[in-house]
């Protein structure tokens, strides 16, 4: 392979860093749609043969793309309206009780080891009606100010980033069987004859990976509602369809979990929201832990605890999008050893 630098090469090198270090802010919205076209191409690619041939590519594009859209985001958009409504009401009853005192509840008095700790506690911060109102009114403005800007800053960019995404994701089914044989040829001149070996692998373990997500989060969404049946806890449908929504993305349907244990909790059932809350986290526990590698592992032939890392490591680099992308790339990763492997044990022999 000629890898002499030419002028030619240099300012070809130089415009692919400069435009990469232009969008690199976008690269989550890239790396999501590309992830969301890989997983429901088959699905478009039906829709569109069921089109009238009059329906242009554009807007086969934007239909599809609405409505995987609304698919993906009103689930989210459900529970976050959901958890922000439960909050409120829970803020309401919160300010009610102050205004008559909050009084030490009797479970928590009577709690083993930390029980007697935590009343007095209780007792020294909040000694009568109104107390909450005085500590949250000693609260600094500026800690308080700074962590709203926080969130808004942090609301804005994923906001961004998902409208970005919903671009782009229109663009890709518009043009993809056009970008689908130009990538192949690249891969091709690139990586050689096992460009497409590695292409399959990676769209199956996209797949694999997006399958996984939907699996876990219908089964904990109604795994939930029985367990949560069972234990006896209010609105037990609604918080379990909160806790599905979030359950795609590990360790979001334990915050539902936890908020709604505190509010039961609140609401004088102690022994409900223990409960509910264990049955609740054994529940994740078990599509994380087993649900989730069992479908993942069947298109991505990876270990249960590669899967599982690979959906941790990816959400801490990459965030949301990483929870695909990890996985897909350990797969890659487990190929290229396995290849290796297969061709120097012949040499050791």
């Amino acid at each position: 392979m000629n890898l002499k630098l030419t002028p030619g090469r240099l300012l070809a090198a130089a415009i692919v860093v400069l435009s990469v270090w232009i969008v690199h802010d976008f690269i989550e919205a890239l790396l999501a749609a590309c992830m969301t076209a890989i997983a429901s191409w088959p699905l478009y690619a039906a829709f569109r043969s069921r089109l009238p041939s009059r329906v242009g590519n554009s807007a086969s594009a934007a239909i599809f793309t609405g409505a995987i859209t609304l698919l993906v985001l009103a689930p989210m958009l459900f529970a976050c309206w959901a958890l922000l409504s439960e909050a409120h009401a829970l803020l309401l009853g919160l300010a009610a009780a102050d205004s008559r005192g909050l009084g030490v509840p009797d479970w928590l008095a009577n709690a083993p080891v930390m029980g007697p700790w935590l009343a007095a506690r209780w007792q020294s911060q909040l000694p009568g009606p109104g107390a909450l109102l005085m500590l949250t009114q000693r609260t600094d403005p500026s800690a308080l100010l700074g962590w709203t800007q926080a969130l808004g800053q942090f609301t804005a960019r994923h906001a961004l980033i998902v409208g970005f995404a919903i671009l782009l994701l229109a663009f890709l089914y518009r043009e993809g069987a056009s970008l689908q044989l130009a990538l192949g040829r690249w891969l091709r001149e690139a990586v050689g004859d096992h460009a497409e070996r590695y292409v399959d692998i990676a769209t199956r373990a996209v797949r694999a990976s997006v399958s996984s997500m939907l699996v876990v989060a219908l089964f904990d969404g109604l795994a939930i509602a029985l367990a949560y049946t069972i234990a006896g806890a209010p609105r037990a449908l609604l918080w379990a369809a909160i806790t599905g929504s979030l359950a795609a993305v590990p360790f979001l349907g334990y915050g539902a979990v936890a908020a709604m244990a505190i509010q039961i909790a609140l609401e004088g059932g102690p022994t409900t929201a223990m409960i509910s809350l264990l049955l609740g986290c054994a529940v994740l526990i078990t599509g994380d832990k087993a649900v989730r590698p069992m479908v993942a592992g069947g298109g991505m032939q990876l270990p249960f605890v590669w899967v599982l890392m690979g959906c941790i490591g990816g959400l801490g680099v990459l965030g949301l999008t990483g929870v695909v992308i990890g996985p897909v790339v350990l797969t890659l990763a487990w190929e290229l050893w396995d290849e290796r492997v297969r061709q120097v044990g012949p040499a050791l022999r």
